[in-house]
């Protein structure tokens, strides 16, 4: 390739690495003349040179890969500019198999790990500290001292209910998973300061057919109905909607309605389409892809967690 492009080995090198001084023109004639003959840098020479191996390993308990899919769109959008791949271990709740693809990654060398899950509040079942690897921690709890991003489910969570109060609606319901997950008690904590106490919290399981049984228990209430449901995720929303209908009541005209996930193949396929609280998983894969290359590099990163803000979507379930 440097003969084709009339240079030496070592600017030609340089000229792709963009390292080096030398002027314009020759670095992009390098660049060019490279592409024009499809070369491509010999990837274990880059990485002996730079004792690094430009490969990024992600480990995840979320089996049906519902959070991890975005977060690794996210980590892989970082990342593919810096030439740094990612490879997904997928390893259920299995200790076992979490420790051989850990080991697996060392084995290969990985610049990093990032660890990723189905909830916030739980740790993968593999020991991840004191590694020579630095681990970062996403959507899923981290070790003490690491650095942890984490979608901001309280802010979500007023965000929904803010908009229903400011399209007119005061008696907002909240239909939400099991008690027992952080994320389930930030949300009802924020949905109580801005709603205050004048409807229930409605605790259940994370499903279509909760959502169905929970309207029905309101709707068996005496007294005034809810103008308004704040639904924990989008499929308890869609089941919630579905009753709805079964009753002859109207979305959005009777009872505006908003989910939480932006799960897009549930949300966009409800009827009416579904608003809903993003989380923004893909940024914050690519928050974590970031800070896990700096890490990589020997940069200095403070260790802490990072709660990024969640976006809401709006669509026509909730009207206004």
């Amino acid at each position: 390739m440097a003969a084709a492009a009339a240079v030496s080995i070592s600017t030609a090198s340089k000229a792709l690495n963009d390292t080096g001084r030398m002027g314009s023109e020759t670095r992009e004639r390098v660049k060019r003349i490279a592409a024009e003959i499809g070369y491509r840098p010999n990837a274990l020479a880059r990485g002996l040179l730079s004792k690094r191996s430009f490969t990024i390993g992600l480990l995840t308990n979320d089996t049906y890969g519902r959070f991890t899919l975005p977060v690794m769109a996210g980590i892989s959008d970082a990342l593919v500019d810096h030439g740094v791949s990612v490879f997904l271990c997928a390893i259920e709740d299995d200790p076992a198999l979490a420790q051989i693809h850990v080991d697996a990654m060392l084995d290969k060398q990985v610049d990093g790990i990032i660890a990723t899950g189905k909830r916030l509040d739980r740790r993968l079942p593999v020991d991840l500290s004191n590694l020579h690897v630095p681990v970062v921690y996403a959507f899923t709890e981290g070790t003490q001292n690491s650095v942890t991003f984490r979608s901001d489910d309280e802010q979500g969570a007023r965000l929904a209910v803010e908009w229903l109060m400011k399209i007119g609606r005061r008696r907002v319901a909240h239909i939400t998973g099991p008690q027992e997950f952080f994320s389930v008690r930030e949300r009802a904590g924020a949905y109580h300061e801005v709603a205050g106490h004048r409807e229930p919290v409605l605790y259940g399981v994370w499903s279509e057919s909760w959502g169905h049984e929970a309207v029905e228990q309101l709707w068996k209430r005496p007294g005034e109905k809810p103008d308004a449901l704040f639904c924990g995720n989008d499929q308890i929303a869609r089941g919630a909607v579905d009753a709805l209908r079964e009753r002859g009541v109207k979305v959005p005209q009777d009872v505006s309605l908003i989910g939480f996930d932006n799960w897009e193949i549930v949300a966009a396929q409800t009827r009416p389409p579904l608003t809903t609280v993003d989380m923004e998983l893909k940024e914050l894969g690519r928050q974590a892809g970031l800070t896990v290359l700096a890490l990589a590099e020997g940069r200095p990163v403070e260790p802490g967690v990072r709660k990024l803000p969640c976006r809401l979507i709006v669509r026509q379930s909730c009207g206004g």
